[in-house]
């Protein structure tokens, strides 16, 4: 002893630490569904999983006792025969020796799994005398700080088996795909034959296969037999068994999901998870934490809603179209993001034997760069790296009514509405929708959209020009606020430089007509707002995390802030019925846009459709007070494509997975407003001024406060020319639309010869 402490540098024996560093070998963290039980993913850095001794088979902890240490129960830690044998025969020249106990190999392995630098890992695992007197004195405290039972269940969670396995829950998975405790004799005496190098013993290569099976049937089960662990008929029987060629695969990160159509939802819960500073300061101490810490993730993927979106996905799209259909479902008043599905395979394109096809963009096309189809692993739902988004058009409608709204404007609000609208905000002459010689924007429907229409008939037929003067008279930097509020990330840098300098948000008149770019989950979180009853929850991939100890995480829990009031986010979502073919509790819709959406469901449902210029984009958002799912068709390799996206499509793709996801749920409707007055506002009685002049009409109502203009001829008893009436008639809101309609004459009476009394005219009975 006094001379490896000489050689050790003079430093005496005494004078050495004894306590070791507290530390955690780096343990798997498993990811689960929301279920709780079946596997999504698994994170690793070391394969490695601790089970406590009564899980390790007797098999396995006398064979390793056989291999490195057969007098661990006699000694205290350190075997002074074995060191001086050693040091001596190392010293002369002769072989190198080891002599190190399995107490001081557990010790080394300590001193690597503590260490806060480089040099600290290499003087834990150089081969020096400094080293082996070091792990000499720690190995005497550690016997006795613990019983040799705990000391020999460290050294079997810890120990280095190969092929990426560390500790014997992982090389009973990778070389036998079982579990510790099953192991037999063969089994145990090969594994614990391969600690002392393994790679050198690496069964899956010629050379090693041969010194792991000569050293199993050699060396470590006749170890056995001499430690009276089995008998010489057991050891016999035991070297029949053939050592394996062949490890089992063991999957790492979201590439390797159970099933590949969960590669999305599982790249989300990675990119939360590097998001959070409560896993470390940088991302890379984030993924040492879930690659090392052992964590058990429930997450909130729903399986029969991702299957039943894969699958209504599959049916009407190839995983080989340049077109990506792309659904993404949240829950209200959670976040909880219950599905993400594309048709796409979520897999890197093998560089060596690429399967994805040319690029759709003609500039990448021409450098022969590959598209995202089949296979990609960007994030095309949720965005981030490269994704920033896509148009999704009028679903962007809904932050207007909710601005409107905010504003004082009631769901009742009337405007007349024309095929075309010249706004007051400024667009290039050359623009196609300027007013021809002007730099005005001067938007067009779709369909025609002449009218009066309210709030619920206006979004239930998506006009664009009724929204356009409602986002005027709310403001437009109102109306993007509240796309803020609602959680639109503006990913895009024009997007972002927009939103965030309040001179351009409040001359961006086109953002009502949804031309900011925005995520499936972003629109789909966004409705899920409305559902939430004004509460916008952060997306959440996780129901709940528990660290290797048992303890239970806040990270990931729902957090609710709230972006409008209840009676405003109940009355937008009363207007959003409309449009999917589900009937108004308040007003009157008079129109859908994606019509058999409710009876698909068969629970009340609400939502839009959206389309942008040319048909580069589809969308539909629809949901429930359980799920909202937003689904769009684009294609994320070139967004000026060519193609014309089809609400036959992705319609169907969205109604379908809601159906299933909503399957044997109880039917539960959305609740109304606590006032009235935001849906109807303050009435007023309209002036009955059937048979008056146009000019005394409008002098009528524009007295009572009207925005008053003139209509069509409709048949009507009054003399041609004159007013026929209005529409709406009776009430209506308060500064609200109202049309004189004007009559042709062709239902009126023939004159009265003078001196007789003919009927009374419409309108003009009782002294009107």
């Amino acid at each position: 002893m006094t001379g490896l402490a000489a050689k050790a540098g003079g430093q005496t024996f005494a004078n050495l630490p004894s306590e070791l560093k507290d530390f955690s070998s780096p343990q798997i963290s498993r990811v689960y569904a929301r279920d709780g039980r079946t596997p999504l993913a698994q994170f690793y850095d070391e394969f490695r999983s601790n089970v406590p001794l009564k899980d390790i088979s007797k098999n396995m902890q006398n064979a390793i006792l056989a291999a490195e240490d057969r007098k661990f129960y006699d000694h205290n830690g350190v075997d002074l025969k074995g060191v001086a044998r050693a040091f001596v025969g190392n010293s002369s020249g002769g072989t190198q020796q080891g002599a190190s106990t399995l107490t001081m190999q557990y010790v080394r392995m300590s001193l690597a799994y503590s260490a806060t630098n480089p040099q600290e890992v290499v003087d834990a695992t150089e081969d020096s005398p400094k080293r082996k007197i070091t792990e000499m004195k720690y190995a005497l405290q550690v016997e006795k700080q613990l019983t040799k039972d705990q000391i020999l269940e460290r050294y079997l969670n810890t120990a280095p088996f190969g092929n990426q396995a560390y500790g014997v829950f992982a090389a009973s998975q990778v070389y036998f795909n079982k579990r510790p405790k099953d192991l037999t004799v063969a089994e145990a005496a090969m594994l614990s034959g391969m600690v002392k190098a393994p790679s050198s013993f690496n069964p899956t290569t010629p050379s090693g296969h041969e010194q792991i099976t000569a050293r199993r049937d050699n060396y470590i089960i006749p170890g056995m037999v001499t430690m009276g662990a089995i008998t010489q008929q057991q050891a016999d029987e035991a070297k029949k068994e053939k050592v394996p060629t062949k490890v089992k695969q063991v999957g790492n990160g979201c590439a390797w999901v159970s099933k590949n159509y969960w590669g999305f939802f599982c790249d989300y819960f990675y990119r939360w998870w590097m998001e959070q500073d409560a896993f470390g300061a940088t991302e890379y101490d984030r993924e040492r934490r879930l690659k090392s810490g052992g964590y058990r993730v429930v997450t909130t993927i729903d399986l029969q809603g991702q299957a039943a979106a894969r699958k209504e996905i599959a049916k009407r799209q190839s995983d080989k179209s340049q077109n990506a259909v792309m659904l993404a479902g949240i829950e209200p008043s959670t976040g909880k993001v219950r599905l993400l599905a594309a048709n796409r395979k979520y897999k890197l394109d093998d560089s060596d034997d690429p399967q994805n096809e040319i690029s759709s963009d003609p500039r990448k096309a021409k450098k022969n760069i590959r598209g995202t189809h089949p296979n990609t692993t960007n994030p095309l739902l949720s965005g981030g790296g490269d994704i920033s988004g896509y148009q999704a058009g009028s679903v962007f409608k809904i932050f207007t009514i909710v601005a409107g709204l905010e504003a004082g404007y009631p769901l009742g609000y009337t405007i007349k509405t024309d095929a075309q609208y010249r706004s007051k905000y400024k667009t290039s002459p050359s623009d196609r929708s300027a007013c021809p010689g002007t730099d005005q924007w001067c938007p067009k429907n779709s369909g025609k959209g002449v009218g009066v229409f309210t709030m619920w008939s206006a979004f239930a037929k998506s006009i664009n020009t009724y929204f356009v003067p409602l986002e005027e008279r709310a403001g437009a930097d109102k109306v993007v606020a509240v796309a803020k509020r609602f959680g639109v990330q503006f990913r895009a840098g024009k997007d972002r430089e927009m939103a965030d300098d309040p001179d351009q948000a409040r001359a961006w008149g086109t953002f009502t007509l949804g031309v900011s770019q925005s995520t499936p989950l972003d629109m789909a979180n966004a409705y899920a707002t409305l559902a939430g009853d004004g509460m916008y929850c952060q997306p959440t991939p996780v129901e709940n995390i528990t660290t290797n100890e048992g303890e239970k995480l806040d990270v990931g829990k729902p957090h609710c802030i709230r972006a409008t009031t209840k009676d405003v986010a109940r009355a937008a979502l009363d207007a959003a019925r409309c449009p999917v073919g589900d009937s108004a509790q308040l007003g009157a819709c008079n129109g859908n846009t994606a019509g058999p959406t409710r009876g698909i469901v068969g629970h009340p449902v609400f939502g839009k459709s959206g389309t942008t210029d040319n048909d580069k984009t589809a969308s539909l958002i629809a949901g429930t007070t359980s799920l909202v799912v937003a689904g769009y068709m684009a294609n994320p390799d070139w967004p000026e494509h060519r193609d014309r996206m089809s609400h036959d499509v992705i319609n169907p793709a969205v109604q379908y997975t809601l159906k299933a996801y909503m399957q044997d749920k109880p039917k539960e409707q959305f609740k109304k407003p606590g006032s009235t007055k935001i849906a109807y506002g303050d009435q007023r009685s309209i002036p009955n001024v059937e048979c008056d002049s146009i000019g005394s009409a409008r002098s009528k109502l524009e007295g009572a406060g009207f925005e008053v203009s003139t209509g069509g001829e409709v048949d009507s008893e009054c003399p041609k020319g004159t007013a026929a009436g209005t529409n709406p008639s009776g009430r209506t809101i308060k500064n609200g639309a109202v049309i004189i309609e004007i009559s042709n004459g062709k239902n009126s009476k023939p004159e009265t010869p003078e001196g007789e009394e003919g009927p009374t005219p419409p309108g003009r009975r009782n002294g009107n």
